[in-house]
């Protein structure tokens, strides 16, 4: 038998190993569609059923609203001082309506808030706003508008949960007229670390190992690069860090889980054993706990504005074009030591 006949009855013989022989381009065409899919970090089909369960409970997500509302007004601050007014302004995560409480009719005519949670999209549907309120079904990986048509879109801490945090942001610059500006409010790296400690001490002590309990977040630092590589223009940013006391961790578990932020990371695991639960409660208070009783939480928010590019903003100058010395200006024969 030759050796060609001899592979082709070796790969009769496993016929998953022929698919593999014989559809080499086919799978290496896949595998690259793959490779350029956006890594999926979250689970967003159980981000859409944890945010839904949590609005279904109305009076307990309400008494929850406590930091998305503040958060909200501190964006809000922000879209007022661009001394404009604007006739629409599209929200991106929505949620509840956060950001309508904080809004008014000097800022804008119309908010339209997108969320991919419709339960929550509509729990305040009955409720009267300064503003025109319009509520749309969007996903918030794939917000699609028609190119060059809105004046400003804001989001505040729905991009935590966003696996294609560029392909969202250069969406959105693609939909923004020239000038037009981006306002983002998410979760940063440093938030709860107090908890993410906890959770791992008491996971290497009742089981030996880690386990993905808290979200994943992104760093402070990485977000310039993202603005920057979806084309915006003009960046600004900044951090903030909001600390809340709670009776104890179960308590902070209970209203993380009511704002419908449960860990939604793809990889988790499905429960937490009691003692692990009960054991990183009792090293929470005892690492991080207040004099009172209490334990905080830090919650760390990264603000950022980035506007798309105009020909009618402000530029550098070319390099070179300086007239004036700062040695002259600042003397330096003063500042020499």
């Amino acid at each position: 038998m030759n050796r060609s006949l001899s592979t082709a009855v070796r790969l009769c013989s496993r016929p998953w190993l022929a698919r593999t022989y014989t559809s080499g381009k086919e799978t290496a065409r896949e595998y690259l569609e793959k490779a350029a899919a956006p890594f999926e970090v979250f689970d967003r089909s159980a981000k859409r059923m944890q945010r839904n369960r949590a609005a279904a409970r109305v009076t307990d997500s309400r008494e929850v609203d406590y930091l998305k509302d503040e958060v909200a007004a501190r964006v809000s601050d922000r879209l007022l001082d661009i001394k404009r007014r604007y006739h629409t302004v599209v929200e991106i995560g929505a949620g509840c309506g956060h950001l309508a409480k904080a809004v008014d009719d000097d800022m804008m005519d119309r908010l339209i808030m997108c969320d991919m949670a419709k339960t929550a999209l509509e729990r305040d549907a009955g409720t009267d706003y300064d503003v025109l309120v319009e509520r749309r079904i969007v996903d918030e990986e794939a917000p699609v508008f028609e190119p060059e048509s809105l004046d400003a879109v804001v989001s505040s801490l729905s991009m935590h949960w966003v696996n294609d945090l560029p392909g969202m942001l250069i969406q959105i610059r693609k939909a923004l007229v020239p000038d037009g500006v981006f306002i983002g409010a998410m979760f940063g790296g440093d938030s709860l670390f107090e908890l993410r400690t906890s959770l791992q001490l008491a996971d290497i002590e009742r089981d030996g190992g880690i386990a993905a309990r808290v979200s994943p977040l992104t760093d402070t630092r990485d977000v310039g690069s993202l603005l920057n590589r979806a084309g915006l223009t003009l960046s600004t940013i900044d951090v903030d860090s909001i600390v809340v006391n709670y009776p104890s961790m179960l308590h902070l578990v209970g209203d993380i889980n009511a704002m419908g932020e449960g860990n939604a990371v793809a990889q988790r695991l499905p429960f937490i054993k009691r003692d692990t639960l009960l054991a990183a409660s009792a090293i929470y208070k005892e690492m991080y706990g207040n004099k009172d009783g209490t334990i905080p939480a830090t919650f760390q928010v990264i603000y950022m504005i980035g506007w798309k590019p105009d020909p009618s903003q402000p530029k550098p100058l070319a390099r070179g074009s300086g007239q004036v010395s700062l040695g002259e200006m600042f003397n330096a024969d003063s500042h020499k030591l």
